[in-house]
C-alpha cells in the first residue's frame, strides 16, 4: 500500500470519495488538515486518511479514514489509520481524538477508548470538524474516542 499526500488538485476527487462513504467534508483544503490518499491501478481514490492538528500541536483529530467498499476487509483501514497516527506523532501530537458513531469497535482495536466529546471539543476547538459540529448542533449526537500517542 502506498499513500500519497493529498494535493490541491486531488481535493475534488477526495470530496467525491468521502461523500460516497458519508464522512465529513469540512476544511479538506485547510492548512491545519493533513490528508493522504491511496489510489488503485486506474488512479481512482480507494482509501484516505488524515487528521487536523490543534493550534498548540499537542492534539490530533483523526478524520477522513475511509476505504472503498470494494477494498474493505483487507486490513487497509487499519493501515490507513496507523499511517495518520504515525504522522501525528512525528508532528509532535501527544493525543489522538476522533468522532465515530458507527466504527467504535474498529477504533478500539487501535487502542482508542470512549472519550468525553466536550473534552475533545475543548482540546480541538480550532479545528474545522469541531467548529462545524458545534455550528450545526451535530456535536451533541457524536461519539468521541481518544488514545494517547505516547510511546507504550
Amino acid at each position: 500500500m502506498e499513500f500519497e499526500q493529498c494535493r490541491v488538485a486531488d481535493i475534488e476527487a477526495l470530496t467525491g470519495f468521502l461523500s460516497e462513504v458519508d464522512l465529513t467534508l469540512s476544511g479538506l483544503d485547510a492548512p491545519s488538515v493533513r490528508l493522504w490518499i491511496e489510489r488503485d491501478e486506474s488512479g481512482a481514490i480507494v482509501g484516505s486518511t488524515g487528521y487536523e492538528i490543534s493550534g498548540d500541536g499537542r492534539h490530533a483529530l483523526i478524520r477522513s479514514v475511509a476505504v472503498s467498499p470494494m477494498q474493505r476487509s483487507r486490513a487497509r483501514g487499519s493501515a490507513l489509520a496507523r499511517y495518520a497516527l504515525e504522522r501525528a506523532v512525528e508532528e509532535g501530537a501527544m493525543r489522538a481524538w476522533l468522532f465515530s458513531r458507527r466504527s467504535g469497535s474498529f477504533w478500539q482495536t487501535l487502542g482508542f477508548e470512549s472519550a468525553d466529546r466536550d473534552e475533545l471539543a475543548e482540546a480541538l476547538a480550532d479545528t474545522h470538524q469541531v467548529r462545524l459540529f458545534q455550528q450545526t448542533g451535530q456535536l451533541g449526537c457524536e461519539v468521541a474516542w481518544s488514545r494517547s500517542l505516547a510511546a507504550s
